[in-house]
This record gives structure tokens, C-alpha cells and sequence, in this order.
């Protein structure tokens, strides 16, 4: 099998122990140096004090794999050159011998690949504004909709069209229930303003619905649990408005478009509230990550 699967992580799936998947771009990408790699760190060790065995899953000289250590993490974390991969990627990268840290997509592709169940996000990539325009939609939604994964998240990125993003999973088949809420989290925001269908309120509810799942044998797809951030750490709501607002406004001005809007948006945030938005996201991160572990551990116990 083409696939590396740790000892750890390929040992806690054999005896039907907690498993989380974490995917690596965060690692790659989305912080700076040496930051990226305390954080990973730190992640990982939070998925252990709650039980659970962390599968930290990137690509390593074309070969991908699902559980990292920490002479690998720190590869991720500090060698230049590490590309970014979505599930797309993955069969060029493996042909080409290259390494790369995975999105949301190929992370899940891979968990599912090596019999991972639940996986940590901070937020899911979904429809762009102006879509009538660019058409440009996430390939987390295609791939979730045809992979039989339990996605622990804050939603969806605020600054993509959040109601077209969940009437877009609707369309596919992608199961979402709130954590605690009836409202969809907007990543850096408890609320996003608007409703979801369904509420579970406890890890043994969403273990459950994976039981459930399971039982009819259908041909899968993702179940997102979405955890808001907590309201004392979200962004402030008013000021994330203004910013993104003056954000999508330079965005346009500067003519960027493409896969070039959502790192630009993002990194508009973090330099204009002085740090406040990648604080929310890593507070998001953080709870995502300690209630996938929460969810693993009550669907082994089952």
C-alpha cells in the first residue's frame, strides 16, 4: 500500500482506539516560523491529554502520510519548498517524488484512506463570494460529499458566502449539525448569522450519528460538526465587518483572483486587526481539536 501509516496510529486503529486526523497546511502555510511548529506541537498534545492519537497527515517525498513524528512535523514546519496539496494534488505529487502539507480535502481523502474517522479543522473552504462571476467553489465540498469522514470545524471561512456554502453542502448530501448551537460558527465568529438544521450537544450524540452512519451501508459522506469559537474569543464582531469590508474592497483593487483571494483576504485580517484574527482562529482550532478527541474517544467507547 502506497500509503504510510504510523505504528502509533495504525496500532490505535487496530484495537479500535481514539484517532484524529490534523491536517498539515496550517503547519506549511498558515503561520509564521517557529510559531507553525508550537502550534502543531501543541495540538497534537492536545488530542493526547484528551486520549486520543493524533495522525498529523502531509506528503514526504511523494509518499503520503497519515501520523507524524516529530523530526517530521518539524520538516513541515521549517523546510522551504513544501507545497501546498488538495486531494487534486495528491497522484502528481506522489509521481513527482515532492513534498507537501495537505488542505482540508486531501486531509480528509488520506484519513479516510487509512480508516481515520474523526479529523480537526479550524474552518472549511465553500463558495466564494461573487460565485455567479468566478464560479469558484472549495473542493472540500466535492470531496466531503463522497467521503464517509466526521469533520470537526468552525464553519466555514467568514470571508466566503456562507449561505451559498450551505445550501451547496445541502445540494451534495453533506450532513451539518451545530455543537451546542443552532446557528453555523463563521470561523473567526461564535454566529455567522445564520441557522442550521440540527443541534448535538454531547461527543456520545455525535458518536451516534457515526453509529448510524455506519449501520446503512450507503455510500458516505461527510458529517461536520460545527464547534463555534467561544464568544469571549471570537474577533469582535464590528471590527471583523469593517476590515473585511476594506479587505474585499483591496482585494478587488489589487486585481487578485483565483486560489490568490482567500490567502489575501486572510492575510488583510490578521495585519489590520493587529493579530486579533489569527488569535480567533487559533482559539478555534484549539476547541475543534479537543472535541474531535472528545468524539474519537466516544465513538471507540462504543
Amino acid at each position: 500500500m502506497v500509503l504510510v501509516v504510523s505504528e502509533e496510529v495504525r496500532e490505535a486503529i487496530d484495537a479500535r482506539r481514539p484517532v484524529v486526523a490534523l491536517e498539515s497546511t496550517i503547519i506549511a502555510h498558515g503561520l509564521p516560523r517557529p510559531r507553525n511548529l508550537q502550534v502543531a506541537l501543541e495540538l497534537e498534545d492536545v488530542l493526547r491529554q484528551e486520549g486520543a492519537v493524533p495522525a498529523t497527515i502531509a506528503v514526504l517525498d511523494g509518499r503520503p502520510h497519515v501520523g507524524l513524528d516529530k523530526q517530521q512535523v518539524e520538516r513541515v514546519a521549517n523546510e522551504d519548498g513544501i507545497r501546498k496539496l488538495g486531494h487534486r494534488d495528491l497522484p502528481l505529487a506522489m509521481a513527482a517524488g515532492v513534498s507537501g502539507a495537505t488542505t482540508v480535502s486531501a486531509t480528509a481523502q488520506l484519513a479516510a484512506l487509512a480508516g481515520v474517522e474523526v479529523f480537526a479543522t479550524g474552518g472549511l473552504g465553500g463558495v466564494h463570494r461573487e460565485w455567479t462571476t468566478t464560479q469558484d467553489e472549495s473542493a472540500d465540498l466535492g470531496l466531503l460529499a463522497r467521503t464517509a469522514i466526521t469533520v470537526v470545524c468552525a464553519g466555514v471561512k467568514s470571508i466566503l458566502d456562507v449561505p451559498a456554502t450551505l445550501q451547496r453542502l445541502e445540494t451534495l448530501g453533506v450532513a451539518v449539525a451545530g455543537f451546542g448551537t443552532d446557528r453555523f460558527p463563521g470561523f473567526y465568529l461564535s454566529d455567522s448569522g445564520f441557522p442550521v438544521e440540527w443541534r448535538l450537544d454531547s461527543p456520545e450524540q455525535v458518536a451516534e450519528v457515526m453509529r448510524a452512519r455506519a449501520a446503512l451501508d450507503a455510500p458516505g459522506s461527510a458529517l461536520i460538526v460545527a464547534n463555534p469559537v467561544p464568544e469571549e474569543e471570537q474577533l469582535d464582531p464590528a471590527l471583523h465587518a469593517r476590515v473585511l469590508a476594506e479587505a474585499l474592497q483591496a482585494c478587488e483593487e489589487a486585481g487578485v483572483s483565483g486560489q490568490g483571494v482567500t490567502p489575501f483576504l486572510l492575510d488583510y485580517l490578521v495585519r489590520h486587526t493587529d493579530g486579533a484574527s489569527l488569535s480567533a482562529n487559533l482559539a478555534a482550532v484549539r476547541g475543534n481539536v479537543r472535541l474531535a478527541g472528545r468524539i474519537a474517544a466516544a465513538r471507540a467507547g462504543a
